[in-house]
């Protein structure tokens, strides 16, 4: 852990726990985060829903490939590891009864760090307008559920299109598992069609690719390269040469090579692709992450910290992709993967510069996410916005503002860079295919923003 969390630690003594729950105090506990060999849930893992369920007709195989022991009942004495509730045959509100007669009574049987995973279809795509509300439906459900858990649990939605369920299982397993240990009350929307390459290893699922992690020097970035290594990538690790003795060190860490390039540069998205074409073959997935902060009120705010901001956060990622994503950059069945912030979706008293770079990420992703000619590709574009993480960056955090910030969500926590690195690593697997233009927020279910 970056830095230790004393709040935490106490509360999750004998006397700390008794002394939180006599008056009343937010009661953390330690997440369930990976281990190689970890099961994929700590326990039975309950399936039920409406109607002939397609969703789970397609799943459970692949669930119970995965480790998970399927069960249609809540068992007596067994506490569930996860819940999953297939609500894509709904078609009226009436059919969310469903929903609530199998949760309901799941719920009281979770374990420590339990998953809950609803499954449904993207409203958008819905036919009637009962068909549509009882799909809407489904986000207020599960970000309520969310709230609702104790001792680690998380809840979250999985929309699927009508014939690409089976598409849904990375999704489904990812949220199952120890790695979405952070990510909780979101929204994952696939798109039509197969899913992508399933791993010969799935310890390593991104063996033979080579990734590009921009910022990859310290702090989530540096977690971003791990954990990309770990899952097999072979990592471009770039950072500012100021920084040049600590992305050795990373980069070496992770057995990957070091690119010492400041990302505003007018050459750097070319610098680059050759780099990364020259030393090892080509470019399979980027990760813009580098970011910086000049936090002040905006009537304080002058042009050059404005401009500071934009320039590295936002408009540096336009330019490089102008080469990253060109034919002879970015591999056909490339993954790109963007670092936004819940500033960018909530806004946040002081940062509005890094709020409005961080809100104009989220459009760079529906753009790409919309193009055609990279979508003809097979690339796809999603975002992660993180909350409040414990980096060297909030561990300067005046304490009072550090621990309000820490216990603003539903896990009462902050999270860790690994957590961020987590999800960054999800969407930038090959059997991703199907999901694009997803913005998910890593934060805990942050009771800032939606």
């Amino acid at each position: 852990m970056a830095h230790r969390d004393g709040y935490t630690a106490f509360v999750s003594s004998t006397a700390g726990r008794r002394i939180a729950s006599t008056i009343g105090l937010p009661q953390p506990v330690a997440l369930r985060r990976h281990v190689p060999g970890r099961p994929l849930v700590d326990g039975p893992l309950l399936v039920g829903g409406h109607g002939d369920t397609p969703a789970l007709t397609a799943l459970c195989a692949g669930l119970e490939g995965a480790g998970a022991a399927v069960v249609t009942e809540v068992p007596e004495e067994a506490r569930l590891g996860g819940v999953v509730v297939d609500l894509t045959a709904a078609e009226t509100p009436a059919d969310l009864e469903s929903l609530r007669s199998t949760l309901a009574p799941a719920l009281k049987r979770l374990g420590r760090c339990a998953r809950v995973v609803v499954v449904g279809r993207d409203p958008a795509l819905a036919g009637t307008a009962a068909r549509r509300a009882a799909r809407r439906a489904l986000e207020g459900i599960t970000r309520s559920v969310a709230k609702e858990l104790r001792s680690g649990a998380t809840a979250n939605l999985v929309l699927v299109a009508d014939g690409s369920e089976g598409a849904a299982l990375g999704t489904v397993t990812f949220l199952l598992s120890a790695r979405s240990a952070y990510v909780d009350g979101q929204v994952f929307r696939g798109g039509p069609g197969a899913a992508g390459l399933v791993p010969d290893d799935v310890d390593r699922p991104l063996a033979g690719k080579v990734a590009v992690v921009t910022g990859a020097a310290r702090g989530i970035g540096a977690d971003i390269a791990r954990t990309l290594g770990r899952d097999g990538a072979t990592v471009v690790c770039v950072d500012v040469p100021a920084s040049g003795a600590q992305l050795a060190a990373v980069a070496n860490e992770v057995g990957g090579t070091a690119l010492q390039v400041d990302v505003t540069a007018e050459d750097a998205g070319r610098r680059i692709v050759d780099h990364a074409v020259g030393r090892h073959g080509g470019v399979d997935i980027v990760v813009h992450n580098a970011g910086i902060t000049r936090d002040k009120l905006l009537a304080n705010t002058d042009a050059e910290r404005w401009a500071g901001v934009l320039e590295v956060n936002l408009l540096s990622i336009l330019r490089m992709n102008e080469a990253l994503l060109a034919p002879d950059g970015l591999r056909d069945g490339g993954r790109v993967v963007l670092v936004s912030s819940i500033a960018g979706i909530a806004g946040n008293r002081g940062q509005s510069s890094y709020a409005a770079s961080k809100a104009g990420v989220i459009g760079l992703v529906d753009a790409y996410a919309a193009d055609e000619a990279l979508r003809s590709r097979g690339i796809t574009t999603n975002a992660v916005a993180p909350g409040f993480i414990e980096t060297e960056m909030t561990a300067r955090i005046p304490l009072a503002t550090r621990e309000i910030g820490r216990r603003l969500n539903s896990l009462n926590q902050g999270g860790l860079p690994v957590d961020v690195a987590e999800t960054i690593a999800f969407f930038a697997a090959p059997e991703q295919a199907a999901l694009s233009g997803n913005v998910v927020r890593v934060c805990g279910q942050s009771l800032l923003g939606a």
